[in-house]
């Protein structure tokens, strides 16, 4: 079972994980696979970015309607909106919005005001789009061109300068959507090729300008973007007009001193989960000399690292074919000092663990990484809240008494509360206790706003099963 977005969510933090959630079901049985075009010119196509995510597939959706303009708003800096409710919400919905001048077009830049006639801040505009609205910047200084630039400046900068990645890896997220106020934009670094993940018409008319910007400033020459085809249609995109790239096929990378291959043909997202890096890291270091099973492993990264930093014995599960090749091809470039004894098995990841719990096989340490499971609000967040439920059931049950268990959600709809409580309601289903250790998230590469707690997609409970 395996792979990550992102995100249903109303931005862009995105996980980029949805294709996982497409693969896997609580019966083991496996759903048709939603058909995603990825295209740069090349012969290719990253846990945020929501839109993208979340759109309908129908081909137009009716624009806001035509309000009579505010008393005053002759004075207002044109193209202009305005809200009628307050909201810090990067994604503002149609309800949400008041009168709109006359001038304002599609992926434009439009100037927001509040609903008491003051200028609250700035975005892009598509009255097409199921989020007419994405606020780039709050304040009372009409946004321009230069100010977005200035954004992609600062996101680069906060990567390199700041966080200093590039002493630990050549592949880490550079945009990360609505976080870093470029609403519609993922943007991964993979060496010297850029994955792009583009879900609104505003930022797709701006690809041109700010691709060589983007290029210069992460020292990077190719690049590589995906849109999602009910986007396109919903936006208006026309995704025949992407700016030309050299080819991309794979492309190899460095993380931690760890070599990988990114297909961005097969892979999922923007390529690869560059969200769990510390995460894999820091799972690696407490497995010395320990039994793991990882399951939904998709290209072997947490089991890579586990082995090479001394685990005894790995077992690497993933549904995707294609990602267990790829992972057995990562293991192979790190197997200086012999092969990398890692036993990769295609199978589901429900099926398995009921195979290893009616086996009664049990590991050291169990991670279970599974793709999105919550697509939706209501019926469809309960549904994928029990699939995490049964899934944690099955995880916990391979667990060895004092052994660690590692567990994961890249689901942006559920908050950090709602899935501890699902791991707790589930090893108390089965009598057994935890000892709650720490709940991690993401690399600082992958901020969300205090404003938009949906962007807070990735969460990792960490915990000992001490009966």
């Amino acid at each position: 079972m395996n792979t990550r977005s992102g995100r249903t969510d109303c931005g862009d933090s995105p996980d980029p994980r949805n294709e996982r959630s497409r693969r896997y079901s609580a019966d083991g049985k496996r759903p048709e696979r939603r058909i995603e075009r990825r295209f740069a010119r090349s012969d290719a196509a990253s846990r945020m970015p929501g839109n993208a995510r979340n759109a309908s597939a129908a081909p137009h959706r009716e624009a806001p309607q035509r309000r009579e303009a505010p008393e005053g708003s002759e004075q207002w800096v044109r193209p202009w909106v305005q809200l009628k409710y307050f909201t810090y919400n990067p994604a503002v919905f149609p309800r949400m919005l008041g009168a709109v001048s006359p001038d304002a077009e599609a992926g434009g830049l439009i100037n927001v005001y509040d609903k008491n006639g003051e200028l609250f801040g700035g975005g892009t505009w598509n009255p097409r789009s199921r989020t007419p609205l994405r606020m780039m910047r709050h304040g009372s200084e009409p946004l321009g061109e230069a100010d977005l630039e200035e954004a992609l400046r600062r996101a680069v900068a906060w990567r390199r300068e700041s966080c200093r990645l590039d002493e630990v890896s050549n592949a880490y997220r550079v945009i990360h959507g609505d976080s870093d106020g470029l609403g519609g934009l993922i943007v991964d670094r993979y060496a010297d090729v850029l994955s792009l993940e583009v879900s609104t018409l505003g930022v797709w008319q701006r690809l041109g300008r700010w691709l060589p910007l983007l290029h210069e400033l992460c020292g990077t020459s190719r690049h590589v973007i995906t849109v999602d085809e009910a986007v396109a249609r919903m936006e208006g995109i026309d995704r025949d007009t992407a700016p030309p790239s050299a080819p991309v096929g794979k492309v190899r990378i460095v993380e931690h001193g760890v070599n990988f291959e990114v297909d961005f043909v097969q892979g999922h997202k923007t390529g690869f989960f560059c969200d769990q890096r510390d995460n894999r890291l820091k799972l690696a270091g407490l497995a010395r000399g320990k039994s793991l099973l990882d399951l939904c492993c998709y290209s072997g990264g947490f089991s890579i690292q586990a082995r090479l930093h001394g685990a005894a014995e790995v077992t690497a599960v993933d549904l995707d074919e294609k990602a267990i090749a790829m992972a057995k091809r990562n293991a192979n470039l790190n197997a200086e000092g012999g092969p990398l004894r890692i036993d990769f098995v295609h199978a589901d990841a429900f099926v398995y663990a009921r195979q290893m719990v009616r086996n009664g096989r049990s590991f050291d340490i169990v991670l279970l990484d599974p793709p999105k499971f919550v697509l939706g609000r209501d019926e469809e967040k309960e549904e994928g809240l029990r699939k995490y439920h049964d899934l944690n059931m099955l995880g916990l049950q391979c667990v060895k008494r004092g052994g660690l268990f590692v567990t994961c959600s890249c689901s942006g709809l559920v908050s950090p509360a709602e899935f501890e409580k699902v791991v707790i309601k589930a090893a108390q289903r089965l009598g057994r206790r935890l000892q709650i250790l720490e709940m991690t998230g993401p690399g600082w590469d992958h901020p969300f706003l205090s404003t938009y707690p949906e962007g807070r997609y990735l969460k990792v409970l960490w915990a000992r099963v001490i009966s």
